[in-house]
């Protein structure tokens, strides 16, 4: 026995496919492994690990008999983890029927498996037997009920639960969650209150403010909380670059994202797929496509958001020809694509006008693959050929549509008919747009213009007085620049700049070299005469 169990442990070490995982559970049977449940947890653990969780069930099935809470947890945690987490409630009632109690794993196990359902009645009761067993205290479990409530869209619930107990128990763990309750909601105020009155933070507390700006699209206020946790020496960890990534990404902002490559490298951190990904992102969406280029194909792991990724990158630079060829290199892989590999291939083909592969690329979705089209495949198709010129098919598409077109495709329609100058169609999609969006500026200029250039001025000033009888105000344009790692926004006609006068000056002086310049030049070219014969 004393050998077995090093032989055992190097065994599950080395698992990475299901031949090993039948290997090491024979191994298990014949020396009597599987009897003792310590080893049986583990051997679980690491089945469901590496996604075999259907096999680790039917050997915890077949031992139920005389199982553990350790190996009910274990099982629990794993089945949490699966598209089938119903299963997971459901041998955590039988917990108490098999004559054992439920500890301070086991309701963070369950409550893991409430949030994928989001079955709130279900959280409520197990917050209730928390309670029945003296644990509602235990900051595991009080750190899961928070995230069930938040995750349920129970903020407030989270909150009141936090505010009865947070004084008793003091621990950043409990303060991270609610933190990060906040900012899942997109309550970011509430989030920086609470992080600000906190005592004592580490890197999650501030991940979690990151994180929280960069999903509600505020990547400035992102890229400063993330600064400021490098100013307070906290050590930003793999959540944490993803998160600056992603606002890097959002914002364009090259030389963060460079600097956030470079002390990844620097400091040794593992180079997870994930991490992989969100550089290929923010290189491509910060115009470096040959470098997310050269990290994709560095990358030994590769997952369907990396080939994802990489396609809609180089949609974003409109080389619609080498999206089309790394799709078909994906196919070749074996890597199946999902529903969002397919908006970024019809994106690629739409930027370049590739119609029939477009119609290749919607077809292959669903005979295929099985992917039922969306909405947004829809959106890509039309955008297609409305593009391309073929505005009746797709208003003969929009028509077919199993759902209502939203304000992305009439937009489409709109911009195809000011491009081919058809104010039939341009009309129609206004109608739409006018009930969709109507504080959108943008759509009555482009039927305004549409108007004007086929000389019906009438119309067009009747559109535009229609805009200013019902307050549609033009939305003024804004621009981003990034100097020495920070990003500068400039709204048009907007003065609040802190460098504002300094930078009207220095246009200023710009302005006036140009213009001696220009000067210059006349007078320059004025010494030569032309034959113009």
């Amino acid at each position: 026995m004393c050998t077995t169990i090093p032989q055992f442990f190097n065994l599950l070490k080395q698992c990475s496919n299901i031949k090993h995982i039948h290997q090491t559970h024979g191994f298990m049977i014949v020396t009597g492994l599987d009897q003792d449940n310590l080893h049986l947890t583990r051997f679980i653990d690491s089945c469901s690990s590496l996604g075999f969780s259907d096999y680790a069930f039917s050997v915890f099935t077949h031992h139920k008999s005389r199982p553990d809470i350790h190996l009910y947890n274990t099982m629990i945690k794993a089945l949490s983890q699966t598209q089938s987490p119903s299963k997971a409630v459901t041998l955590y009632n039988e917990i108490q029927a098999s004559g054992l109690r439920p500890n301070n794993y086991s309701f963070p196990f369950a409550l893991k498996a409430v949030i994928k359902l989001s079955a709130i009645e279900m959280g409520r009761q197990i917050h209730c037997q928390t309670i029945q067993t003296g644990l509602e205290l235990d900051v595991h479990v009080l750190t899961a009920l928070i995230r069930m409530y938040a995750f349920c869209a129970r903020i407030s619930d989270a909150r009141k639960l936090f505010d009865r107990l947070s004084n008793r128990v003091r621990d950043v763990t409990l303060w991270n969650a609610m933190v990060a309750a906040y900012a899942k909601v997109g309550d970011l105020n509430n989030a920086l209150a609470l992080f600000e009155c906190m005592t004592e933070k580490n890197v999650i507390s501030w991940t979690a403010l990151i994180s929280g700006y960069a999903h509600m699209d505020l990547p400035n206020e992102a890229i400063a909380i993330f600064r400021k946790m490098q100013l307070q020496n906290v050590k930003p960890d793999e959540i944490a670059m993803l998160a600056a990534l992603s606002a890097c990404a959002q914002l364009g902002a090259l030389e963060l994202g460079e600097w956030i490559h470079n002390y990844i490298n620097k400091h040794g951190f593992y180079m997870t797929v994930p991490l992989n990904n969100a550089l290929i992102d923010m290189y491509a969406k910060s115009g470096k496509i040959g470098k997310a280029l050269l990290v994709f194909e560095n990358m030994k792991n590769k997952s369907v958001v990396t080939w994802t990724t990489m396609i809609a990158g180089l949609a974003l630079h409109g080389l619609g020809r080498e999206a089309v060829d790394m799709f078909s290199h994906m196919e070749k892989e074996k890597m199946k694509p999902n529903e969002i590999t397919f908006i970024a291939i019809l994106l690629a083909c739409s930027h370049v006008g590739l119609v029939e592969l477009g119609h290749y690329y919607f077809n292959i979705m669903k005979a295929r693959y099985g992917i039922e089209p969306r909405i947004e495949h829809y959106g890509c198709m039309i955008a297609l050929l409305s593009r391309a010129g073929y505005l009746q098919e797709a208003q003969q598409l929009v028509m077919r549509m199993p759902c209502e077109a939203n304000a992305a495709i009439w937009g489409s329609l709109l911009a195809a008919s000011n491009i081919y100058g058809d104010a039939e169609l341009g009309e129609h999609a206004m109608q739409h747009l006018m009930k969709l969006e109507p504080n959108n500026s943008g759509n009555y200029a482009i039927l305004s213009n549409i108007y004007a250039s086929l000389g019906r001025w009438k119309e067009s000033g009747m559109l535009r007085k229609l805009m200013r009888d019902t307050g549609v105000k033009k939305t003024p344009g804004c621009s981003y620049i990034e100097v020495s790692n920070r990003v500068h926004e400039f709204i048009a006609g907007d003065t609040s700049h802190p460098d504002f006068d300094r930078i009207y000056q220095i246009q200023c002086k710009i302005i006036e070299q140009l213009k001696v310049a220009e000067h210059v030049k006349n007078e320059h070219f004025g010494l030569f005469e032309f034959d113009e014969r």
